[in-house]
Formats: structure tokens, C-alpha cells, sequence
């Protein structure tokens, strides 16, 4: 009829996933099918494992079990032998042992450290109360045994109520009269001599650090003889201290900032002093490496560059060799000379 509408075709109603695939992503029929074959590999590739895996056999731990239980019965009759082989051997005692007698009251310090094993006590415990009681002239009370290292409190308790002593020390006022015995047995002993070293002053004026001595260094409290030694090597070695702050530099005062503050309270460097220079371009290596600014590595660069290069005309030029870092530079320079 007219104006109807003819019904689709099976065909055309499966090819729908396709055409919504192609107007989705704009694929070309081609890729469309491409596409769709390959969802389907993937789809099989997920779920075809899960239907073909086997099912797996239901397990039953008693025949386990009872093979446990019969190794475990054969280890047992096995270790018997052994333990009855290999039984422990009962050594006889080192010391010989000793009758015990009955408790009586007695005066602990009249007994032998055998007298001690007859009571109850290991050889070792009655050895140590008799070397106890040498050593602290004997026991004045019982808290003295009761402190004891390794007397058990049980033995100490069964003890305690036959020993002929009480229960604490006097109180100290009873000793007040063995200091005259004291000082009879230790008499007053001599003054000791005088020190060979003289006293440092308490009151120091400051003096000059490019000028003093070693004497003068030494008259610092923390100063001895070997480090204002090292101080003076140090500025032969430098042409001279040109601020204080220098003396930080010294090996043996890098780790000591409190002998660094008493140099630097009763020293001073004065503002005219001028240190000795180095003259850059004629000065050997051996001299240029021994400053301390300078050293081995340093002087052999500066030597190769005047080579090479010929003088230096300004200090400046210095900063030209890579090796030599700003702050080097900075300390250098009032002691170069061109």
C-alpha cells in the first residue's frame, strides 16, 4: 500500500552494530569490520580459559594426616637410642661435701668459709663472705651479710635470726672517734713543690701578633710552648698576619674557637703593618708553594702560565687561572707584589 513503510530485512536489522561503530569512531567499512573482529578475539580470549579450565579434584587431608602421624612415630623410636647413648654424665663435685650441722646462734665473724658450707651456703657464697668480711674489717651488723652479692634472701632469712650481731649499723656519731686513729696511721703529709712552670698572669696587656714571640704567645691561658710555636711558624710561613682572624687558620686551632678568642682579646694586628709580598712573576716554585695561600698545585699553574703567557701586568690577571677560587684570591692579595 501507499504511504508504508517496508519492513526491514534480517540483514538489515544485523548490520545496526556495525553502522552505530562506524558513525561513532569514523571508520571506514574496512576498519569497521577489522575492529569488530578483533572485540570478538578479545572477548574469546577472556572467557574461553574460564570454560575450559578443569575442575579441580576435591583433597582429603586424612591420608596426609596419618602419614604425618607414622613419620612422626618412626623419628620418636628413633631419638630413644640416641637420648639413652648420648645421657648426660653426672661429674663429681670439685669440692667435697661438707656435713651440714644444726642452726645455733653464732658470731659470723669467727667462721671459716667451711663453717659457712656447713650451714647451708655453696662453696663460691662462703668463699666471698669470708673475703667480705677481710676486706671491711669484719661484719659490725647483719645488713652487711644481707648485702652480700649473690647471698639468696631465703638463706639469708634462714640465717639471720642465729647470727650474733644487730640488725643495723650504729649511727655515725659512734665513729667520730676513729679520726684520731686515722690521722695516726695516715699523718700529714708534705706540701707538694712548687710547679716548675711559671704561673700565667691573670691581667695581660694586649701586644702586637706580628712581633711577639713565643714567650710572650705563651703567657695565654690554652697557649703552651708547641702551639705558639706553630703560631710563629705560621706567619713566617704567611709574610705576616694582616687581620686577626687569620690565626683560625692554623691547623691545630681550626677545632679550638676558645684559644682562637683569647689570641685574638690579647692580640692585635696594627692597621700600617705591611706583610711580606711575594713577588708573582720572578718568585721560584719552591717559595710560591710554600705559602699557605698557595701551595703545590696552585704555584705549579701560576709558574706554567707565566711561561706560557709571559708576566702578569696587574693582579687581576690572576683570576685567568681557573683553579684559583675567589676566596683565595681575596686572601692573596695583599700579599702579591707584581
Amino acid at each position: 500500500m501507499p504511504g508504508l513503510k517496508p519492513a526491514p530485512t534480517p540483514r538489515k536489522r544485523a548490520a545496526w552494530l556495525p553502522t552505530l561503530v562506524r558513525r561513532y569512531f569514523g571508520f571506514s567499512r574496512r576498519e569497521t569490520s577489522g575492529f569488530l573482529v578483533l572485540l570478538l578475539l578479545l572477548l574469546a580470549w577472556l572467557f574461553v580459559p574460564m570454560l575450559l579450565r578443569p575442575a579441580l579434584p576435591h583433597y582429603n587431608p586424612a591420608a596426609d594426616q596419618r602419614q604425618l602421624d607414622q613419620l612422626t612415630t618412626e623419628l620418636a623410636a628413633r631419638r630413644q637410642p640416641e637420648a639413652a647413648r648420648y645421657a648426660r654424665r653426672a661429674y663429681p663435685s670439685r669440692y667435697p661435701v661438707v656435713p651440714q650441722v644444726a642452726l645455733a646462734p653464732f658470731d659470723p665473724n669467727a667462721l671459716t668459709a667451711r663453717d659457712w658450707e656447713a650451714r647451708g651456703l655453696r662453696h663460691f657464697l662462703a668463699e666471698r663472705l669470708v673475703h667480705f668480711r677481710d676486706v671491711i674489717g669484719g661484719f659490725k651488723a647483719k645488713e652487711q651479710i644481707q648485702r652480700t652479692y649473690g647471698l639468696p634472701d631465703s638463706v639469708y632469712q634462714r640465717l639471720a635470726p642465729y647470727m650474733q650481731l644487730p640488725e643495723t649499723l650504729p649511727a655515725r656519731g659512734a665513729y667520730a672517734n676513729r679520726g684520731k686513729a686515722f690521722d695516726r696511721k695516715f699523718p700529714e703529709r708534705t706540701p707538694y713543690p712548687a710547679s716548675k712552670f711559671p704561673r700565667k698572669p691573670t691581667h695581660l696587656a694586649a701586644f702586637d701578633l706580628n712581633t711577639a714571640d713565643t714567650t710572650q704567645l705563651m703567657q695565654i691561658r690554652g697557649i703552651g710552648r708547641g702551639l705558639s710555636a706553630r703560631v710563629v711558624e705560621y706567619r713566617a710561613r704567611l709574610g705576616g698576619f694582616v687581620r686577626a682572624g687569620q690565626l683560625a687558620e692554623i691547623y691545630s686551632l681550626r677545632d679550638a674557637p676558645d684559644l682562637v678568642d683569647s689570641l685574638r682579646k690579647y692580640t692585635f694586628v696594627t692597621g700600617s703593618f705591611a706583610p711580606t709580598p711575594i713577588d708573582i712573576n720572578n718568585a721560584p716554585f719552591e717559595l710560591l708553594q710554600a705559602h699557605p695561600y698557595v701551595g703545590k698545585r696552585l704555584a705549579r699553574v701560576v709558574v706554567a702560565y707565566r711561561q706560557q703567557h709571559g708576566p702578569f701586568r696587574q693582579a687581576t690577571d690572576l683570576r685567568q687561572i681557573r683553579i684559583l677560587d675567589e676566596a683565595t684570591y681575596e686572601k692573596l692579595l695583599p700579599y702579591l707584589r707584581l
